[in-house]
């Protein structure tokens, strides 16, 4: 597998994720680096590095 196949995704992988609610990572931090999230009473933190990569913590 070259890399340019490894980053072509098939039909059936665009529909799947065509369904999956989306979300700019910039609305969530309301453009600034850092938003928080919550699951089963657990607090997440995302944070929008210098080098535009997303890093999830808890």
């Amino acid at each position: 597998m070259n890399a340019h196949s490894a980053m072509t995704a098939t039909p059936k992988q665009m529909q799947r994720t065509e369904t999956l609610p989306t979300y700019d990572a910039k609305d969530l931090t309301q453009d600034g680096v850092q938003a928080q999230i919550v699951l089963n009473d657990q607090t997440y933190f995302l944070r929008i590095t210098r080098a535009g990569k997303l890093i999830l913590t808890k």
